[in-house]
Order: C-alpha cells, then structure tokens, then sequence
C-alpha cells in the first residue's frame, strides 16, 4: 500500500515530488541506455571482428581484411549516431515534463523560423562537419585503421566522430582535423588495395666520378637491403629485367644527380630503407673514392685589391704635354682636309 502509494506520487506530474522526480528519472534513464547501447554495440563489433579475422588469417582472404577495416569505419559512426540518439530523444522527453521549458519550447516553435536561420548561421559549420563524416563513413576514402598522409602529417586514423577525424602520426602525435576540411583535401591512402611503394633513393657525385661505378655501388646496397622486395612478374622474370634501376636524372651546377628505384612493402619501409640506403651508399663511395661534390666559390676581400700607384707631380706635367701635343696634331689634320 505504501510502495503503491510513493510511486504513485512519485509519477504523478501534479504532485511537487512527481515535477521533480520525472525530469531526473528521464536524465538518468536516458544516460545508462545510451551508454548500455554503446556498449553493447562495442562487444557485438568486437565479436564480429575477431571472427573475420580468425578466418582471414586461416584463409589468408585478403577481401577479408578489407572487410573488417570498412565495417569497422560504418560501425564507429553508426555507434555515434545512435547514441545522439538516444541523446535527442531524452532531451526532448525531458522538456516535454518540466511546464517552464514547455511553454519557452512553444514560444521557440512560434518564432522558428527566424531561430532556424539564426542556428544556421551559428553552427553551419557543425552540420558541414556532420554531413561531411556522414559522407566520409558511406564512401570511405579512408578508414579506421588506414594509414594516410593529409597535407603534411602522415599517420594512422585513429577515430572517426560525428565532428573531426583522429589521425595518430608516426612520432605519437594525436592531430584532431575537422570532417569538412579533410573532406576537401587530397589525402594519399596507403592501405587501400596495394600497400607496396616504388620506393626512390636519391645522392649527387661530383663530375669527375665514375658514373657507372657510383650505379654499381647503388644497384649492391638495394639489392642488400632487408626491406627491399622483388616485385617483378613473371613475365618480368623471364625476360630477365633487373628489379633495381639507376638512372641519371640530372646535371646540376656542382653535380650529377643518381636516382634508385626499388620497392618496398609500405609506406613506414620506404622511410626507413630511404635513410639507412642514404648512409650506407655514402659509406661505399667514400671507400671506393666516388665524391659526393660541395659548392666552389671564389671570395675576394676588397682590402687585397692593390690599388692604382699615384702619379708624380713632374710625370702628370710630362703627360699633359703630350696630350697637348695630340690635339694640335689632330686640330692640324682637319684643317688641311678642309682645304683640301
């Protein structure tokens, strides 16, 4: 009778203790299902993702792996939407319950339409970054777990929210970049499809190096090299073509610039092969004696320039004369030719 008679108060909205009680039984109930949802969800994903895995590695099916990375992007942002939800629905129960919030809420639809515009404006670039993190889950330029390059960061996207992206970067940076810019941007994914690289190693020698012996010496260090791979087809193999090539790709003022090309598994093996090829090809030209060139430049101190000797008194009188001398001889010529 007593249990009866609390609840029954406890839910009834013309009772002071039921105008409080409601709306925080609404906060509260609506917190425990969105977070019991977004639990749910994430163990039910996990499951998910295990088994995929399970059977790509026994199978070793590529499509597999790609699955899982796709799903796993679709289910990030559905798990979001889902729990804003919940979130919206709540909120609104919870206005419906509270008599003030429910008379400003009918004076807000009365004038919505001039409150649209001006929540527009106010959060246009909210809904941009929503629509565009709709569009990137739908169409997957990129997904969770990819490793991309945006602008001048290249790492791992970590997350993908209603709002931003979270990149990961490979120095253990956390770079949080909005839907909407990432969306316009041009953004290299080396995880899709192929993640092998035509890696490149680059280094200059002076004009007076054997050209052919600094090629041998490239071609040997890739060759040796642990994250270099054959990429060659078969095709390639019967034919017999070399899996490295050396080319000159250019003369510079001081030098002629040596290109390798090489591949390599991904993009993390393509930076590291590229420093380690940079100092062990600098090793082996300096034993074998092909010179990496340095600028020549001739400086003059102007304090070391002589300077024009003075001359004497009597020497610049000696010079005039002569001079003078130069002129009436010159003055006499084109007096007889007019003469003449």
């Amino acid at each position: 009778m007593i249990v009866e008679l609390a609840s029954g108060t406890l839910f009834d909205m013309s009772t002071p203790l039921g105008k409080v009680f409601i709306p925080i039984f609404i906060g509260i109930v609506t917190i425990i299902v969105a977070n019991l949802i977004n639990i749910l969800m994430k163990k039910g994903f996990k499951t998910a993702e295990r088994a995929l895995e399970k059977h790509a590695a026994n199978t070793k099916d590529e499509y597999h792996k790609d699955k899982i990375a796709s799903e796993k992007t679709k289910f990030v942002f559905m798990r979001r939407i889902t729990t804003g939800i919940i979130y919206l629905i709540g909120i609104i129960l919870l206005i419906s319950t509270i008599p003030s919030l429910k008379t400003f809420s009918y004076s807000l639809l009365a004038g919505a339409g001039v409150f649209a515009i001006i929540i527009g404006f106010a959060t246009q670039k909210t809904f941009a970054n929503i629509i565009s993190g709709l569009m990137i889950s739908i169409s997957q330029p990129f997904r969770v777990g990819d490793r991309v390059r945006f602008q001048d960061e290249y790492g791992t996207v970590q997350d993908i929210t209603l709002r931003h992206t979270v990149l990961k970067t490979w120095d253990n940076r956390y770079v949080i970049i909005p839907n909407d810019l990432i969306n316009q941007e041009v953004i290299n994914n080396y995880t899709i499809g192929d993640e092998k690289i035509l890696a490149t190693v680059e280094i200059d020698i002076s004009y007076d190096s054997d050209i052919d012996l600094a090629r041998k010496i490239m071609h040997e260090e890739i060759l040796k090299h642990p994250k270099y791979i054959d990429n060659r087809t078969d095709a390639d193999l019967l034919e017999g073509k070399d899996p490295v090539k050396v080319r000159v790709v250019g003369c510079g003022d001081f030098s002629v610039k040596l290109r390798g090309y090489y591949w390599v598994a991904n993009q993390p093996d393509n930076m590291i092969s590229g420093y380690e090829l940079t100092e062990s090809i600098k090793k082996r030209f300096d034993k074998e004696g092909v010179e990496i060139p340095f600028p020549y430049r001739t400086v003059v101190f102007k304090k070391d320039i002589q300077k024009p000797k003075k001359l004497k008194a009597g020497k610049k009188t000696a010079v005039k004369q002569v001079r003078k001398k130069a002129s009436r001889k010159t003055a006499g010529k084109k007096a007889k030719k007019k003469k003449k």
